[in-house]
């Protein structure tokens, strides 16, 4: 039987209502709505009498099978908004979060008004989608912009995003624990969100995370959470211009631990910035290199 646009937002947020909270079950059909019925949140309001085509209906059906299995909405979709673009994602890569979203804005303003850097270069270090390297390079004019991951899944689509933005990075495919050299111009800026979160505490992670995110950008050894960031903060000691900048995403309980770290490898300014939930979640250091 066919229904109306408004009996299927009651039965949509109605079968997903002990999985979500009833806030979340409508944003979810509001982004459902304008990918399969092309409609906006108030064309869902001035149309809500017209009827649902089958074949939408069945589509949308379809949507409310993988959210009850707690598959994220933005891989359903194939897509999700960051900093003002569009971003293809897929499981290969990590869903962009609010939080890096933060992180893009504190290095835009770093070196547009507090350090002023004209025709800067920056390299992203575990790029995934493309987030950061794709947001600087249509934020910050006449920048040289890298984006680096060991996957080649990832960089696949970060290369896609890049092309449909028409913003012109340059990706590379390697592993920064095994990076010994560095084949271009010296940075004024390297950036990561790396693998941050232990094994031991995968038992606290949403399923909708944990079984569908790809596991090599989430989880570290228990042994040496700090792995990445120390062979980074390395390879930024060896890689950046004097005075240039390395910004780090964190687990909100590693704060003290990468600022002891960039300390110890003569960084110096270290500070943790909280994100908008009051959590430890990014860093920022400057380099100067120590004339012999």
């Amino acid at each position: 039987m066919q229904q109306s646009l408004d009996q299927i937002k009651k039965y949509f947020i109605q079968e997903l209502e002990s999985h979500y909270t009833q806030r979340e079950a409508g944003q979810f059909f509001a982004l459902i709505a304008d990918k399969i019925l092309q409609k906006s949140k108030l064309q869902l309001l001035l149309d809500k009498d017209e009827i649902v085509e089958i074949a939408q209906a069945e589509k949308i059906h379809g949507f409310i099978k993988q959210l009850k299995l707690q598959n994220p909405i933005q891989y359903l979709l194939g897509e999700a908004d960051f900093y003002g673009l569009k971003l293809k994602v897929n499981s290969s890569v990590l869903i962009p979060r609010p939080e890096t979203e933060e992180l893009v804005e504190w290095i835009i303003h770093s070196v547009q008004n507090e350090f002023k850097i004209e025709h800067p270069s920056c390299l992203d270090i575990g790029t995934g989608s493309g987030c950061i390297p794709l947001s600087l390079k249509e934020n910050i004019q006449h920048s040289q912009i890298y984006g680096m991951d060991i996957s080649p899944e990832a960089l696949f689509v970060a290369k896609e995003n890049g092309s449909a933005l028409n913003l012109d990075v340059e990706w590379l495919q390697s592993d920064i624990l095994e990076l010994t050299s560095w084949d271009h111009e010296s940075l004024d800026l390297i950036v990561s969100n790396p693998p941050y979160i232990p094994f031991h505490e995968k038992k606290l992670m949403a399923a909708n995370v944990l079984e569908f995110e790809p596991e090599i950008a989430l989880f570290v050894e228990d042994e040496d959470p700090l792995i990445f960031y120390r062979k980074i903060a390395l390879f930024a000691a060896e890689n950046l211009k004097s005075g240039g900048l390395l910004f780090f995403e964190i687990n909100e309980f590693l704060g003290q631990g990468v600022l002891d770290l960039l300390t110890e490898l003569n960084f110096t300014s270290p500070i943790v910035r909280k994100d908008l939930s009051g959590k430890d979640r990014m860093v920022r250091a400057i380099f100067h290199k120590i004339e012999t």
